[in-house]
């Protein structure tokens, strides 16, 4: 995946993690878009939306967007940037909420160091699961 894809997806997360606990404080929204201008993303159609903050991104999209980008098998360096840019975007506020503790918890369960190789069958059960979501979420 060309790069500039990755830190789109990732600077979307980050959009996404600020809205978990339902605003966007304003170290957050400095921190977005000195992010976006810093990977020429300001001017992105879809960036430009988020940063809007027209319209609240929901958890559920924030974390169908955190395992789009992670993938099946994510790699270390992946996780380690994903991780590093949460938080750093979480503390940028020098105050954790509730909503975003969980969402540091959930991240350190998908730690690639952590998981035993999958079968097919997991694989299968996993990738059903998320559709299985994604169509509850769509109705919601």
């Amino acid at each position: 995946m060309p790069k500039t894809t990755k830190t789109k997806q990732l600077l979307k997360i980050l959009i996404g993690a600020a809205w978990i606990d339902g605003t966007i404080q304003a170290e957050e929204r400095e921190h977005l878009k000195n992010m976006a201008q810093e990977n020429n993303l300001a001017n992105d159609p879809e960036i430009k939306s988020l940063l809007s903050e027209i319209k609240q991104v929901k958890p559920a999209e924030c974390y169908n967007w955190l395992e789009d980008y992670l993938g099946e098998n994510p790699s270390k360096e992946d996780y380690q940037d994903l991780i590093e840019a949460i938080s750093a975007l979480i503390y940028s506020d020098n105050e954790v909420a509730i909503e975003e503790s969980k969402l540091l918890t959930r991240l350190q369960l998908l730690d690639p160091e952590n998981e035993p190789p999958k079968s097919a069958f997991d694989k299968a059960i996993k990738k059903i699961q998320k559709l299985y979501r994604q169509a509850v979420d769509s109705q919601n």
